[in-house]
């Protein structure tokens, strides 16, 4: 038998369970989920992800203990002293396999035309499990045809025929963006995800931060711009800061064919995985024709490409020779909330102690 790992915290009590046969030390209060995950033992989950709290939903993670008489879901129960969980038994592959097969009853097998193909949580269970297009005649089950409906968010389009009903995007809406603007809508299998209706005690207004799109497993939420991307290996991903102000978000720009395409939330840094609408939908700029890259200069009433030394040098004398003739009051300097809080207090050092004005203004006050 391999050594007993422990997992200790200052703040819990260690108990003693039984995980897949062996004895293992963990703290109350965990998960099953998250024991067996530390200990690693993988369990399948398709609602669950680690910045939420647990859902349940999907029931793929269900496991065996003992003394139950129907298996539980892993991600909502919590370890207690002298538990016996079985992970992995012939029964439990047949109930997820089971509940994969009754998920495909609502979301098509399409994957070669689905943007995330090749990096799709469904899509590699469907593999691991070993379901085809003849396992989902099983059921005589007709599809449902969706009336088209407005989303939240005129940036977000939403396909209810992909939808899998695991409530990511519910709960981030309600835990991450503080707004609970979308819920569940109908019953039995018409039930889809819709904008909630106002009361007079509560009208949530969308943000359109997106979050709801970015914990989506299957591809139901997507841009309704309908701009093109790559396929995930054709798309790489390169981590940098938000331009469009001085919080440093962090985020992945995904960039295919030496053009961004989207952007994909990264975790760390000072927002922690979340953005706001610009900087998730806002990165059209980037790759706009008409986008400046080098310095320009005008002369003869003819914007010319110049170089950063001659763009500076002129600055400087066209500046001189405005405060020569004209005193600072002539001049007003704008600054951009793209610049970090350190560029912009110099900014306004140059403006005050070096030209001499007051005359200073930022851009988010516009």
């Amino acid at each position: 038998m391999s050594p007993m790992r422990s997992i200790v915290k200052a703040d819990g009590q260690e108990s003693r369970i039984t995980l897949n046969g062996r004895p293992v030390s963990v703290i109350e209060g965990r998960t099953i989920l998250e024991v067996a995950r530390s200990h690693g033992i993988h369990i399948p989950t398709l609602c669950h992800i680690e910045k939420l709290r647990p859902l349940g939903s999907c029931r793929l993670c269900v496991v065996e203990v003992e003394g139950t008489p129907t298996p539980v879901t892993a991600c909502t129960t919590p370890v207690v002293d002298g538990m016996v969980v079985t992970t992995d038994s012939p029964q439990l592959e047949r109930l997820r396999r089971e509940i994969l097969r009754l998920i495909l009853q609502r979301h098509p097998l399409n994957c070669h035309a689905c943007e995330i193909n090749g990096s799709c949580q469904l899509q590699d269970l469907v593999h691991v499990y070993d379901i085809g297009h003849n396992d989902l005649h099983a059921y005589n089950i007709r599809p449902i045809e969706f009336e088209p409906e407005p989303y939240s968010t005129p940036l977000i389009k939403y396909h209810p025929q992909r939808c899998i009903l695991c409530g990511r995007c519910v709960q981030a809406c309600v835990e991450i963006s503080e707004v609970g603007a979308i819920s569940y809508k109908g019953r039995g299998a018409s039930t889809r995800i819709a904008p909630v209706i106002p009361t007079p005690e509560f009208k949530p207004e969308c943000i359109s931060c997106g979050e709801c799109m970015s914990v989506c497993p299957v591809n139901a939420l997507t841009e309704a711009r309908g701009r093109p991307r790559g396929k995930a290996w054709e798309t790489n991903r390169v981590k940098t800061i938000c331009t469009y102000c001085g919080c440093g978000c962090q985020l992945e720009l995904n960039v295919t064919g030496n053009r961004v395409t989207g952007v994909t939330p990264c975790e760390g840094g000072v927002n922690h995985g979340a953005l706001c609408a610009k900087g998730r939908f806002g990165y059209d700029f980037v790759n706009h024709p008409d986008r400046l890259r080098r310095p320009m200069i005008r002369r003869n009433g003819k914007l010319e490409e110049a170089h950063w030394d001659q763009a500076l040098d002129f600055c400087a004398e066209r500046l001189a020779e405005i405060l020569g003739s004209h005193g600072p009051e002539a001049v007003a300097g704008l600054s951009s909330a793209r610049c970090t809080n350190e560029e912009n207090y110099l900014f306004q050092k140059l403006m005050r102690s070096v030209l001499g004005t007051n005359n200073i203004d930022h851009c988010a006050r516009l």
